[in-house]
């Protein structure tokens, strides 16, 4: 992809055949049963409220006592974005299967070599979507029903500032970072189908909104070794930019600068010398089918 400054395997978003969806993982009633039993503390419940240049606004919500089936009808007929995190915890037969699916992709991406792997399910509503944001790690989104369409960004500084993700990485904000509406005319946009996988270069700044189908799709994190580095030297920067400090950009740095930033950086976070400012957030309702957008307020 033009403007990605950070080098890696993955260079442009691409699209892989995956077979979870023949495997049954995506039908109603095994999302019902997984919802009956996930632990309620790993379920994220999300309602974004989109502005006209682009902007939003995210409301969370708590899990309720509606059952699997209930659950799943409400984010059916609302507007909700639902995490599962840890499936390899959460759901360890899906896991077990997309892992296999992720060797196939990493086989065929030369000098990709994951150390370490975790995933989310999400569940999202027909007219839901996710905002302008980036991971600190790689990802496949193996998607497994409806449609959504997703949009890729170049990783360069006006697309995705440092001292943004710095700010991220260190937890002291979300991962959203700042969006402008020009920069659509860069984007690379896909319609994923279910039974499609797509991957894109590490850290690029993406979106994604569903185009009027309930969907489900795994997001698989994986982090290399550089990834690892690099994140690591985004927080060291973050103390050191605290601190008054004016450290240099990580794309400047070759990898023996980055592995002792990493190094630096586990150093500091043992130490807590930059406490996280996100705090739990007020959730303000549950799931009902029943409700506007699939929601009651509490």
């Amino acid at each position: 992809m033009d403007g990605t400054r950070y080098t890696g395997p993955i260079r442009e978003a691409q699209v892989f055949p995956h077979g979870l969806v023949a495997a049954g993982f995506a039908e109603d009633d095994r999302l019902a049963q997984v919802l009956d039993r996930y632990p309620a503390a790993l379920i994220d419940i999300n309602l974004y409220d989109y502005q006209d240049d682009g902007g939003h606004t995210l409301r969370t919500g708590a899990r309720g006592a509606l059952n699997g089936a209930d659950l799943l009808k409400a984010i059916q007929q609302g507007r909700l974005w639902v995490n599962l995190r840890d499936v390899q915890d959460g759901w360890p037969e899906l896991w077990a299967a997309a892992m296999d699916e992720f060797s196939a992709i990493q086989s065929a991406l030369p000098g990709l070599k994951a150390v370490r792997n975790a995933g989310q399910l999400i569940l999202s509503s027909p007219k839901s979507g996710a905002p302008y944001h980036f991971d600190n790690a790689g990802v496949v989104l193996f998607h497994m029903r409806g449609r959504k369409r997703v949009f890729v960004y170049p990783g360069d500084e006006t697309h995705l500032p440092e001292r943004s993700m710095e700010q991220v990485i260190a937890l002291q904000t979300t991962e959203e970072i700042p969006y402008r509406p020009d920069f659509e005319a860069d984007a690379t946009v896909i319609d994923l189908e279910p039974g499609q996988a797509l991957t894109w270069p590490l850290y690029a700044p993406h979106r994604v909104r569903n185009l009027d189908q309930f969907c489900v799709s795994l997001s698989m994190d994986f982090q290399t070794w550089g990834s690892r580095f690099r994140n690591g030297a985004l927080f060291t920067n973050a103390v050191l930019r605290e601190r008054g400090g004016r450290p240099r950009p990580t794309d400047r740095m070759a990898r023996p600068e980055l592995a002792a930033r990493w190094a630096a950086s586990l150093a500091l976070k043992k130490a807590g010398v930059m406490k996280s400012r996100i705090h739990d957030l007020t959730r303000d309702f549950e799931p009902d089918a029943e409700g506007a957008d699939g929601v009651r307020a509490l």
